[in-house]
Formats: structure tokens, C-alpha cells, sequence
């Protein structure tokens, strides 16, 4: 084995999140990912106990390729009793051709006897006859030391004596896991430095987030000694969810000097972070360490002035060594310094500038002020910039006036027909369509009127719509906030529109969101 490995448990483990669902061809995809990211070892499921997990074992035989890690396969040590060739659980751990099995077993003496109902000297032989029937058949072990936290400090020698049985019958790493989440990290390493120098059993480190410690307390076993970590990417698991392995591994190479990941491989974790999230289904966090949209998002003033001059003065790390991207955000709080670097980024030179500083700058802070948000609208502050550079914004087309109309019948859904009466490409346009809501049948119909002539249209969708009530305390007098996320495929933007009620607001931030996206494709008015 290589001195420090990764080991990933999302399709297991990170699977038991709360309305997480992942199909065989999830896990299929999920596993291609983490062999991307150079995890040593991940683990596929537990075939055996759930069907699933069998038929992704199955699969994976033929279907699955991987370069840089190996599948384990999860399960329980033998049932009390028994003998562990006899066992069909066992069996089924070698049926699923895995070359890795990670056993679990119980190291809290109170888990022992109440829920394996037996004596812990049973235990130990569970342990032992497993592990040496599988070492015996070629496959490599680790064991998972349920409760062992918990344990140890309940019955420190019964705990101990899991560890000791697990090493000497030929595992090659006891796993010691905070099941419950509840420890901190002082305990953490006082507990498995205390293992390693009395076991001498090479140690690894599982933790769970219900204390909101679980990367915290996975660091500390490391540096007590641990040298095998678990984890799952983005977090996910039951209750709190387990160790973020993504942020896990920038910690270990980027602050702690462990190369844990083949060279290279971290900063690809942006990218294969987002992709998982979106076979699982689950957004991803903005505010997620390392990786999420606002890890590296900047809006004081002052942070950007600084920033100016040198970046590091107010980033912890550099954003590309994980694959992200320094981001402005321009707001109410945002200073000159924080205009240009965002125009910058758009594409606009705004450097030497001052009067068009204090001009974007100050409309920047009225517009906030009427209730519009430009830190997660960059095409609608990009459509802003082109105003105040150019004198305006490419005229794609010039609405002349827009309707919607709902109509409800006893007994169907209610359907929303919008009309659109437009001129572009030297054209007037009178487009209807209808649609499942105010604002879909405003999108058909724009659509179908702006097609004709600007057929690049076609590549563009709405993806996301958000809504946002302002001076909730006037009641249904309250402004309206509303952010459109739109995609060609490759890339998205959001655009933002405010108004005295949703649909006004809606139609806004929509004509925005075209707008830019036909800009974006070096589309020319016509």
C-alpha cells in the first residue's frame, strides 16, 4: 500500500443522504468521476443486502474501467454463530469480484451486547475468522470500527481489543469511526494517537458531521496518525452528513504538504465536484470550501481594492490549484476597485476611467437601493457596462407591448396565454403562446417572436427561476425580486429583474437573459 491513501464512500455511505437517490447508472458515473479525481479506493456498496448494490457490482465487472482507484466491496463480518465460509453474507462479498472488502464491525462493547446480542469475546471471533477467510481467498481488508470513539471511551480495552484482532488476522487498515458524529477534535486526536502506540496497527479515520467537526476531526487524526481517510464528495450522507472528502484533500495537500492525489488531480475537484452534484441531483452549496461559487467571491470595497495589487492579500489559496476562479461581486458595498476588476472580468476595460467608475458605481448603488442585486446577476451588470461604455446596450429587438392571461376552469389546470408584439429585423412580430405559468408563456411567446430572426435562440434555455419578495411588510404591495438562470449548454448566466409584481419582473430579467445570451454568441442586431 502507497504511506497515505484516499478512500471514498459516497455510493455507500454518501448515498444514505435524505432524499438521495442514485441509480445504478449513477453509481456507474459517480465511480467514473472519482477515478478522475485519483480517490486510491471507492467503495461501491453493500452487495449481498441490497440489490442494488449487487447489480452495481455486477455491472462494474465489464463496464467500469478505472485507472487509479479499486472498488471495495462493504459488509458485515459473520453472523454469531456461524463459520464465515458458511456465511452468505461473506460470500456475497467475494461474489462481487471486488478486490477490496471493508468489513464492519461492532467496537463498543454496548453495541456488542445489545445490539449483536452477544459476548465480546464472540465478537473478536467474528472479527477474526472473517477477516482471515477473505485474506485467505485473496482479497484485501480493511475494517470499519463501528463506534469505535464511543467505545473506546466507554470500554477502552474492549474497543482496543477490536483493533489488535482486526490487525493481527491480516487487515490491513482498522478504520476507527466516529458513527454517532458527536466527537471534537481534541478527543479525536488523543484517542487515536493513544491506538496507534498501543495497537501498532496501521489507522484510518471515519467521521461523521453532526458536530460540524468532521473535516476538523479527520484532519486531527491524520496528524495523530491516521493514514488512511474517508469521505464523501460534497458532504453527503445521513443526518449531517459525512467528512467532505473534496475539502479533506485540498486541506491535506494544500495546508498540511500530503500529496494524496496523483499530480494534478486537485485541480480537477471544482469541475468533479459540480458533475456529481448534478447526477445526484443535489445544487450544489455556493459557500462550499474550495469549490463552491462564492469560495473565492469577493464584495467589500476595501477587499478589492487590495486585491488590485496583489490577490493573495485576501484569498487563503489560489483559486485555479482547485480548478475555481476568483469572482467579484458588485453591490451597494462595492468601491471603483471592485467595478473594474468586475468589468474585467466581463470584458471591459475600465481601468483609468474615473468618471465612468463613479457613474457605474453610483448606479450600481441606486439601483440596489430600488431593490435589483447584481452579485448573482452577471448578465444583467454586463448589459449595465455596455449602457454606460457604448451609450447602450445592442438593440435586439424593441418590445412594443406584452400581455398575459390566466384562465381557470372547474376541473383543469389553470393555463397561462401570453402575447408579445415586437419589432425586429425591420419586422413587426405579434407572437401567442401559452404555457404552464405566466412567465413560461411569456418565454414561448418571445421565443416564437424573436425565431424568425434570430434563430440562435434555439441553443438557449431557461434553467432556474427565483423569486424574492422585498418589504415583505407591505404585503401583496411588495416589490418583487427575481433572478433567471439561463444555459446554452456549455455555460450559464443569470439575469435579474424588479418590478411591483412577479410577471413584470419576470419579463425583465427574461429579455436580460437573451439578450446577453445572443451577445455571448457574437450574435449582431438585425
Amino acid at each position: 500500500m502507497s504511506e497515505f491513501h484516499v478512500y471514498d464512500t459516497t455510493l455507500r455511505d454518501g448515498a444514505q443522504q435524505e432524499g438521495l437517490t442514485l441509480s445504478v447508472q449513477d453509481k456507474l458515473a459517480i465511480a467514473r468521476h472519482l477515478d478522475d479525481l485519483g480517490v486510491g479506493f471507492i467503495e461501491g456498496g453493500w452487495p449481498g443486502a441490497i440489490p442494488k448494490d449487487t447489480e452495481f457490482f455486477r455491472r462494474a465487472a465489464s463496464e467500469l474501467t478505472l485507472r487509479h482507484g479499486l472498488l471495495a466491496a462493504f459488509g458485515s463480518t459473520r453472523r454469531t454463530g456461524t463459520r464465515a465460509c458458511d456465511d452468505p453474507q461473506v460470500r456475497a462479498l467475494l461474489d462481487s469480484q471486488a478486490p477490496v472488502i471493508t468489513l464492519v464491525a461492532k467496537s463498543d462493547a454496548r453495541h456488542v451486547r445489545k445490539a449483536l446480542r452477544t459476548t465480546p469475546e464472540e465478537n473478536l471471533a467474528m472479527v477474526t475468522d472473517t477477516v482471515q477467510f477473505l485474506r485467505a481467498e485473496g482479497r484485501r481488508v480493511f475494517l470499519d470500527a463501528e463506534h469505535f470513539f464511543d467505545g473506546f471511551r466507554f470500554d477502552r480495552s474492549c474497543a482496543l481489543e477490536v483493533v489488535v484482532a482486526a490487525s493481527q488476522a491480516g487487515a490491513e487498515v482498522v478504520v476507527l469511526c466516529d458513527t454517532n458524529g458527536g466527537m471534537l477534535p481534541p478527543q479525536i486526536s488523543e484517542i487515536v494517537r493513544s491506538v496507534r502506540e498501543s495497537s501498532g496497527a496501521t489507522l484510518g479515520i471515519h467521521c461523521h458531521d453532526d458536530t460540524g467537526c468532521a473535516v476538523a476531526n479527520t484532519l486531527a487524526g491524520v496528524s495523530a496518525g491516521a493514514t488512511h481517510v474517508q469521505g464523501t464528495v460534497n458532504g453527503y450522507g445521513e443526518r449531517t452528513g459525512n467528512a467532505n472528502l473534496v475539502t479533506v484533500v485540498a486541506d491535506l495537500e494544500l495546508k498540511m504538504g500530503k500529496t494524496v492525489l496523483p499530480p494534478g488531480k486537485l485541480a480537477e475537484v471544482t469541475r468533479i465536484a459540480h458533475a456529481i452534484s448534478e447526477i445526484t441531483n443535489v445544487p450544489p452549496h455556493s459557500r462550499q470550501p474550495y469549490v463552491g461559487a462564492s469560495a473565492f467571491a469577493h464584495k467589500a470595497g476595501l477587499h478589492a481594492s487590495a486585491i488590485k495589487v496583489d490577490p493573495d492579500l485576501y484569498q487563503h489559496a489560489d483559486p485555479q490549484s482547485v480548478g475555481n476562479d476568483m469572482r467579484m461581486l458588485v453591490s451597494d458595498m462595492a468601491g471603483k476597485a471592485s467595478i473594474e476588476l468586475k468589468g474585467r472580468e466581463l470584458g471591459f476595460d475600465l481601468a483609468g476611467d474615473r468618471d465612468l467608475l463613479t457613474r457605474v458605481c453610483d448606479r450600481v448603488k441606486d439601483l440596489e437601493a430600488r431593490g435589483f442585486t447584481f452579485e448573482a446577476a452577471d448578465a444583467s451588470f454586463s448589459l449595465l457596462l455596455h449602457e454606460e461604455v457604448n451609450g447602450a446596450r445592442p438593440s435586439f429587438f424593441e418590445v412594443e407591448s406584452w400581455r398575459v392571461i390566466t384562465e381557470s376552469r372547474p376541473g383543469s389546470d389553470a393555463v397561462s396565454e401570453a402575447t408579445v408584439k415586437l419589432r425586429a429585423g425591420n419586422e413587426r412580430q405579434v407572437a401567442t403562446g401559452e404555457g404552464n405559468g405566466p412567465v413560461n408563456a411569456l418565454d414561448a411567446s418571445l421565443r416564437k417572436a424573436l425565431m424568425p430572426v434570430y434563430p440562435e435562440l434555439a441553443k438557449l434555455e431557461l434553467v432556474d427561476f427565483k423569486v424574492r419578495i422585498l418589504e415583505s411588510s407591505h404585503g401583496t404591495d411588495a416589490v418583487t425580486r427575481v433572478l433567471i438562470e439561463t444555459s446554452d449548454a456549455a455555460t450559464t448566466w443569470e439575469s435579474v429583474g424588479v418590478g411591483a409584481n412577479i410577471v413584470e419582473a419576470s419579463w425583465q430579467a427574461l429579455c436580460d437573459g437573451l439578450t446577453f445570451g445572443l451577445i455571448r454568441h457574437g450574435v449582431l442586431p438585425r
